[in-house]
């Protein structure tokens, strides 16, 4: 495996933690609290935000090889996961738009793939 494909499965599960804690953000933006301290200063909330920090240094990590370039490309797989766990978790509905938008982000990152 080459150091570009290695560093790039960094970015990639970089983005995957990412929208992991967005779920999570989500799910307890959803739970009621007892305060203003309690929504922003429980366990789910503050390991979300670490879970951000650990993407930050991975995509910090994963820059310092991959080519700039190809950073968006790998970041924009974040809509696809975004879009699978709303679905699975939240039990969102896909519209024509939504797929018509899922099948453009997959067609761009399968031609930067072989063109790139």
């Amino acid at each position: 495996m080459s150091r570009t494909v290695l560093y790039a499965c960094i970015l990639l599960l970089g983005v995957f933690i990412s929208a992991v804690s967005q779920v999570i953000l989500k799910k307890a933006a959803i739970q009621k609290h007892g305060s203003f301290l309690k929504e922003y200063l429980n366990p789910p909330v503050i390991i979300a935000y670490v879970m951000f920090v650990a993407t930050t240094l991975l995509c910090v990590l994963a820059y310092r090889v991959i080519p700039l370039s190809m950073g968006p490309i790998l970041e924009a797989t974040s809509y696809i996961y975004v879009t699978i766990f709303g679905v699975l978790i939240f039990h969102e509905h896909l519209n024509k738009k939504k797929i018509l938008a899922l099948v453009l982000i997959i067609g761009g990152i399968a031609i930067y793939a072989l063109l790139g």
